[in-house]
This record gives structure tokens, C-alpha cells and sequence, in this order.
């Protein structure tokens, strides 16, 4: 199992509409492309509150460049995405990472 974690660092007051775009509109996009969340979370503490941070689960690296790539390429999340963001950009930067247990890890 590969677990990746994402941070979205939004612009300033824009994590109202990123938490938005997640709830109505992207992850419809994950249902339809098999995308397994763990969860999503806000900074209740720590050097910034305008970040969403989620992790997904991946069972191979091949799984996640063909869903991923896939769902990226959807010319229908492209517009809606861009639609979200037509007045302003909504994030100002994405944080990535893979992360694989290790033997001690309740999560395998």
C-alpha cells in the first residue's frame, strides 16, 4: 500500500471555495475514477489555516499514474475546476507526497 499525501496552501479566504470544490464537484471525479480518500483535513493549528491536507490510498505506483493521469485529463473536471476558479486562482500551491508504512505502522 502507497499512501499520498496532499496540502493544498490556498490564497486567502479562498479555503471556503477549495472545501466546496472537494465536496460538490471532486470527489465525484475520485468516485469515477476509483480514487480511495483516508481522509481530509483542515489546519486547526500550526503556520497556516488557509491549507486543506488529504491523503489517499494507493495499492501501486501503476495504480496511481493511470487513475490519476486519467482523472487529470477529464476535460469535464478541467472546466468545472476552471469554472471554480474564474473570478480568482483558489490555491496558490500543492505540497506532494508518497509514503509507504513501515513493518511497525498500524496501517499497512
Amino acid at each position: 500500500m502507497i499512501v499520498e499525501m496532499r496540502i493544498y496552501h490556498c490564497a486567502p479566504t479562498r479555503l471556503p471555495a477549495l472545501l466546496d470544490r472537494f465536496s460538490n464537484i471532486t470527489l465525484g471525479f475520485f468516485d469515477k475514477y476509483g480514487i480511495k480518500q483516508i481522509g481530509f483535513w483542515t489546519t486547526l493549528a500550526g503556520p497556516s489555516n488557509h491549507s486543506l491536507t488529504y491523503l489517499l490510498q494507493w495499492e501501486s505506483l501503476a495504480e496511481r499514474e493511470q487513475k490519476w493521469n486519467a482523472f487529470q485529463a477529464d476535460a469535464d473536471w478541467i472546466a468545472k475546476r476552471a469554472a471554480t476558479e474564474a473570478e480568482r486562482p483558489i490555491v496558490e500551491r500543492i505540497e506532494n507526497q508518497l509514503l509507504t508504512p513501515t513493518a511497525f505502522s498500524a496501517m499497512r
